[in-house]
């Protein structure tokens, strides 16, 4: 039934509609019989998707609006107000269909993002190129994307280069150049070029289909005041009914009580935050941003302090090795191939630079090393041909009581102070190099730094577990409040805890994987996801689906603007009661007048939610300017 209403919603408010116009036309015809009766039949129309609604509401123990519009018009075919009864329907009917409208138009932005996923994938199966269903695809299977195509899966490219288009992904529109063994996304565009890719991710698996599914769990999450607003409804519906008997029993006056229950449900009061939130949270996720549901919403909203890890975040994240200095006569080249041999067990971005940069000069023949191990936050160590080796930071010099003299200990200062992170290499405790690595700050960081203090960060706070050095030259080149260096994690973790011990509001913005349990703690994690990393996806409150920080700008402000709109919408509906009921108390409402401007108002609160869907300006304006800051 409530299909078959919900289906015929529009011809039910048309005939209705249809009906009360003829009965008017009657009523001035003079015709008063006549008239009743179609205003009967327009009442009797238009009050089946409403008790079907109550009823709805009623089987799960919930005290509806429905069900006080439904005693309403009851009473009023009782007491033979059948004009009025029905308007009333009427108008909720009206107003039932411009909110479906309305509704439908503030999750444009979600259905957008449904709109970009890709049906069909064409594959290589048994030597030939055969059309499928994007569900039939697997992993390791070879699909071909020309232009102007979707990308179907996440994959590497085995053959071919291309321009693509990966706005569904990050929200820049800005193609990016792929060419052999880079990664593409489900959902991106081929602009120009041919490529073929050897499926990794397929079906639910890829980062578009997780964007898709975290952005509709986001959308259904209950904030801290939409749960209260439902705890609300459920006392204040009986309440009302309570009251307007009341009203009756006191005054003797039955169109009043009725009166009464219509201009006091708080439509526009339950639905004004669902609505600012499920703009706000689909806007967000076409820029780029994904925000998991109302609740981080208010939390993003009210953050005053800001913490950022500082290489990947900060920095680019992809460091470079700027010089290579040997100590004891070995060549430049031996000692990188040996550095890189002993970095094979470290996951850490400091030993893969070392490894890419032996890579990058074509050293292949590397050391076989035994007994290799990770010291976390410090370095690594193994034995090569019964020699002790170490390779890391000076925490871990220190540690193994090695010495360093003091024209070592000058070098490494003096690289340190260029901003440049200097790692030692030993053998049988005795320093033989140094390779000095260096990262570029992002060239958007410091206009987004800018933007959230604007914003209403009061205190932003670098901590990185990099040299104290390469540390402040970041942080006085970003204005940042403070910065804390050479910090293990659960270092990192224990400042969050100061932090909100002193009630701030914090939020970490790291990369989502060295950064996982500080990303919890916070108030609000921000995780950039560099094409959506899973662990990002699952620890974050956050996720930035670019590398970009203004990226982190645009997603406080919207937040900010969406929780502004709630308590707009908030406050509208909570006016719109008490001067209704202002109304009725002086004579100046009426039932179907006061039914008219209860669904204005809940047209008032969508509309004003609809503001969210495009950027607004002040946003537009933060994303140029971190462009500009670019330039």
């Amino acid at each position: 039934m409530a299909l078959w209403f919900n289906k015929h919603l529009n011809k039910l408010m048309y005939t209705s509609g249809a009906l009360i116009i003829i009965g008017l036309i009657f009523m001035f015809a003079g015709l008063p019989v006549i008239r009743d009766v179609t205003f009967v039949l327009a009442t009797l129309i238009g009050i089946g998707p409403i008790i079907q609604r109550a009823w709805s509401a009623l089987t799960v123990k919930s005290f509806s609006i429905e069900l006080l519009i439904t005693i309403a018009v009851a009473g009023a075919l009782f007491i033979q107000e059948y004009t009025e009864g029905a308007i009333v329907t009427f108008l909720f009917l009206f107003g039932a269909f411009l909110e479906k409208r309305t509704l439908a138009k503030t999750r444009s932005s979600i259905q957008s993002l449904l709109d970009m996923a890709p049906d069909t994938a064409r594959v290589i199966r048994e030597g030939d190129i055969v059309e499928i269903d994007i569900d039939e695809v697997e992993v390791g299977d070879t699909v071909i994307v020309q232009p102007g195509g979707k990308i179907p899966v996440d994959g590497t490219i085995i053959k071919g280069k291309a321009q693509i288009n990966e706005s569904a992904i990050s929200g820049e529109s800005v193609l990016q150049n792929k060419t052999l063994e880079d990664e593409v996304f489900s959902g991106s565009i081929i602009d120009s070029g041919y490529i073929e890719l050897e499926a990794v991710k397929v079906g639910e698996d890829t980062t578009f289909s997780k964007i898709i599914e975290l952005v509709e769990e986001a959308s259904e999450r209950k904030s801290g005041t939409e749960k209260f607003l439902n705890r609300f409804a459920q006392y204040y519906t009986p309440g009302i009914v309570v009251l307007a008997i009341l009203v009756a029993a006191i005054t003797q006056n039955i169109h009043l009580a009725i009166t009464f229950l219509v201009i006091a449900c708080p439509g526009a009061l339950i639905i004004g935050a669902p609505v600012a939130y499920v703009a706000g949270i689909g806007n967000s996720a076409k820029k780029g941003v994904l925000v998991k549901g109302g609740e981080t919403i208010d939390q993003f909203a009210k953050i005053d302090t800001v913490i950022f890890d500082k290489t990947g975040t900060l920095t680019e994240g992809r460091p470079s090795v700027t010089s290579v200095a040997v100590y004891n006569g070995m060549d430049e080249d031996e000692l990188l191939a040996l550095s890189a041999s002993l970095e094979q067990v470290s996951e850490h971005h400091l030993g893969r630079t070392i490894i890419k940069e032996a890579d990058d000069r074509k050293l292949d023949d590397r050391f076989k090393v035994e007994n290799a191990e990770a010291i976390k936050a410090r370095g690594v160590s193994g034995v090569i041909e019964g020699d002790k080796y170490y390779i890391g930071n000076k925490k871990l010099i220190d540690e193994q009581n090695i010495n360093v003299s003091d024209g070592i200990l000058e070098d490494y200062i003096s690289e340190q102070k260029e901003g440049r992170t200097a790692m030692f290499i030993t053998k049988n405790d005795e320093v033989i190099g140094l390779i000095s690595i260096m990262d570029r700050i992002k060239e958007d960081a410091l206009e987004a730094v800018r933007t959230l203090r604007d914003k209403g960060a009061k205190k932003l706070v670098m901590l990185t577990g990099d040299n104290r050095y390469a540390a402040e030259k970041v942080a006085n080149i970003l204005g940042l409040d403070e910065f804390h260096a050479e910090l293990l994690p659960d270092e990192k973790m224990a400042y969050i805890e100061e932090e909100q011990a002193a009630k701030r509001k914090v939020m970490m913005v790291g990369d989502g994987i060295n950064d996982a349990p500080a990303l919890a703690l916070s108030d609000v994690g921000v995780a950039i996801g560099h094409g959506g990393t899973d662990i990002a996806m699952e620890t974050a409150d956050v996720v930035l689906m670019s590398e970009k920080l203004s990226k982190l700008a645009i997603g406080y402000t919207m937040s900010k603007s969406t929780f502004n709109v709630m308590l707009q919408n908030t406050a509208i509906a909570l006016l719109t009661v008490v001067l209704l009921l202002l109304g009725v108390v002086y004579g100046y409402i009426h039932l179907a007048s006061g039914m008219l401007i209860h669904q204005a108002s809940v047209l008032a609160v969508i509309i004003n939610a609809m503001r969210l869907m495009p950027m607004n300006r002040k946003d537009n304006e933060a994303e140029v300017a971190a462009k500009e800051a670019t330039v």
